[in-house]
């Protein structure tokens, strides 16, 4: 199987400018090929993984990738898939996205192999030392404006006779169209890949690496992922899902996959996953004999997180995960508790309730709303259905004291299977 050959079965190809030329290409040996990375926030986020796992795979099959973090790209903003304009960042705040978003991009590609190594480079490097009037001499006078409105990602914008698109945002283009120029000439760089979204930018690098080069190279447009449901890909009721976990938490992160619908999760463990075909047609097969199982799911949500995160921060998930299942509290590391504190509702109580006797539980229930009076209480308790710490309660004459506090803070208190409060002393 050719590295085209996976791209298309896992769905990955979107369109191409040249598919005879770049499969002759890549069977001749290994190939150069780059993907830009914008710094538009400090951290990337799930839809950026399908064209960054895209390199990986390349690089997996003998290809050398190149990751392109945009220090000059990102100063303008893409208008692409835009309905207005991006809000400028300063100089600071893209040095600071770079430098976090360069550390996710090691992570996801292979830079100590000794055969084909990823590159990491900044776009500003070879721009920001290039004058206005040699860029528009050099760079600008191949292009034609009537060949940049007619790009989708200006010609949509034009149309909005609200916002309109700014000079700024119109120059993007040129900017993208120089990087495959400069990654062409000084690394031997013949294919870039993106989103559906960049072609107009691929189409117009390819331009001008022909005019100035008189070289081919070529371009591949990976598939904008949503989901079955027509909503958008890696958005959630609490807003992007990013690869940082102090944006999106671990625990975060493998809910949000193990919750796929069912109806994607066969698509996306070939998008977002390295299984191969054998293992992925297995999955398809269990999940269609037994969905309850999520089998598929579980894999998804494994398989991803320990690309983004790493083995262990999966394991203090999936015990994060468990504990919300009724699971053994034995040995959990402060760090993993909190991982569900924000997943379930919480309550206060003040510490010196705790001291000495302590709290009766049925008080302890009705405080925390799980139970709308003592006497209720007491009935759940009986009847077998109240957990402390996820350990069955069988009196209603116990009382919480801060012997009972988890890290010196928590009581986890539940009433049948699901229904968790998490009461905090302060």
């Amino acid at each position: 199987m050719t590295i085209l050959d996976d791209l298309n079965w896992r769905g990955l190809v979107a369109d191409g400018t040249d598919p005879a030329g770049l499969a002759q290409r890549l069977a001749a040996g290994p190939t150069v090929l780059y993907c830009g990375f914008d710094p538009t926030a400090d951290s990337l986020h799930v839809g950026n993984l399908v064209p960054l796992l895209g390199l990986r795979r390349f690089q997996l099959f003998g290809h050398r990738p190149i990751a392109v973090a945009g220090g000059a790209t990102g100063s303008i903003g893409d208008p692409s898939g835009k309905t207005q304009e991006r809000q400028l960042l300063t100089k600071e705040v893209i040095a600071r996205n770079i430098a976090s978003v360069k550390e996710q991009l090691r992570r996801l590609l292979d830079f100590d192999t000794a055969t084909n190594p990823a590159r990491l480079v900044d776009n500003a490097d070879w721009t920001a030392p290039v004058g206005y009037l040699d860029f528009l001499r050099d760079i600008g006078k191949h292009f034609s404006v009537n060949m940049m409105v007619a790009k989708e990602s200006v010609r949509a914008r034009m149309e909005d006779r609200e916002t309109g698109i700014s000079y700024t945002e119109f120059s993007y283009m040129l900017l993208q169209a120089f990087d495959f120029y400069h990654l062409c000439q000084e690394f031997n760089c013949e294919l870039q890949i993106g989103g559906s979204d960049q072609w107009g930018n691929i189409t117009a690098g390819i331009d001008l690496t022909r005019k100035k080069l008189g070289r081919a190279v070529y371009g591949l447009t990976l598939p904008l992922i949503t989901n079955a449901d027509g909503t958008k890909f890696g958005k959630t009721e609490a807003g992007a899902v990013w690869l940082d976990p102090r944006r999106t938490s671990v625990y975060r992160f493998y809910q949000f996959w193990i919750n796929t619908d069912d109806r994607d999760v066969a698509r996306y463990l070939k998008f977002f996953t390295f299984l191969d075909r054998e293992e992925i047609t297995a999955l398809e097969q269990a999940h269609r004999e037994n969905p309850g199982g999520r089998a598929a799911h579980k894999t998804l949500a494994k398989a991803v997180t320990d690309l983004v995160h790493g083995a262990s921060a999966t394991a203090e998930a999936l015990r994060a995960s468990d504990i919300l299942f009724g699971g053994d509290l034995a040995g959990i590391s402060e760090t993993t508790f909190t991982e569900i504190v924000g997943e379930v509702p919480t309550k206060e109580i003040a510490r010196a309730k705790l001291d000495g006797a302590g709290l009766p539980l049925v008080d302890a229930l009705v405080h925390a709303g799980l139970c709308p009076s003592k006497g209720q209480a007491r009935k759940d308790v009986e009847g077998g259905g109240i957990y402390v710490n996820n350990l069955r309660e069988p009196s209603a004459a116990r009382a919480l004291t801060t012997a009972h506090l988890l890290f010196g803070k928590h009581l986890l208190l539940r009433k049948g299977k699901r229904n968790y409060v998490v009461v905090t002393a302060v």
